[in-house]
């Protein structure tokens, strides 16, 4: 097999592989992370909140999400939407969202339950006596989870949320689905193009675990980096 193995097409493929294709899976990482984070911390003290029915709701969205697989909910969001769209607004056809919103959208949701679960944990990990006296001192609950609490949490929190992202960027090869170009995509297009199958799912094989391994390992570092300020 290896005799066979043809290294032409992976050189000249990369200009469009990784300009193309690792920009795209790089720039959804990148956002539905920073997405993910900010609903997920909404959600998590939306579940630690005392107001009545809110803290099950959250725990249930979070519940839904976990139990689903994450391919279904694509599919879910870029078919349904359209259509619970123009029920909603009374138009005549479906409302397009286009692939690239549903997928950003989908992820950005559909992860925000993983970083709930993380910033939960990181916000009950502070002290409850610092909370007790940031409302001593006359913060409201708002101006103690921002100035006290979620920096704290965030830090402490930081190598699992980084770990969570590194999951996310593995899991946007499935946006396949929708017909868009991450790189995974970009590498089964060359290989059905030229009929190197082999070459370049070996080549994206070896990529993903490079970057994931890098990225892990770095992370693991930071872990041991926070455990000795903390």
């Amino acid at each position: 097999m290896l005799s066979n193995f043809d290294f032409n097409v992976i050189l000249s493929s990369l200009p469009y592989l990784f300009g193309q294709g690792m920009v795209f899976t790089v720039t959804l990482t990148a956002m539905a992370a920073v997405g993910g984070v900010i609903i997920g911390t909404l959600l998590a003290m939306a579940r630690l909140s005392s107001v009545p029915g809110l803290s099950h709701i959250a725990k249930g969205y979070v519940e839904l999400c976990r139990s689903l697989p994450l391919v279904l909910v694509i599919f879910w969001f870029y078919f349904l939407v359209p259509y619970i769209g123009a029920y909603v607004t009374g138009a005549s056809t479906p409302i397009q969202v286009g692939a690239f919103p549903s997928a950003l959208i989908t992820f950005m949701a559909f992860e925000a339950a993983y970083f709930s679960e993380i910033m939960r944990a990181g916000i009950q990990s502070i002290p409850k006596g610092q909370t007790g006296a940031a409302l001593a001192l006359g913060m409201n609950y708002w101006q103690t989870m921002a100035n006290v609490v979620l920096p704290q949490a965030f830090r402490n929190m930081l190598p699992l949320l980084l770990t969570q992202t590194v999951v996310l960027f593995q899991d946007t090869s499935l946006v396949y689905v929708l017909s868009l170009t991450d790189f995974m995509g970009a590498a089964s297009k060359v290989a059905q193009r030229d009929g190197r199958l082999v070459e370049m799912y070996i080549f994206a094989a070896i990529v993903y675990f490079v970057i994931c391994f890098t990225a892990s390992f770095l992370v693991r570092r930071l872990q041991r980096r926070v455990a000795i300020i903390r």
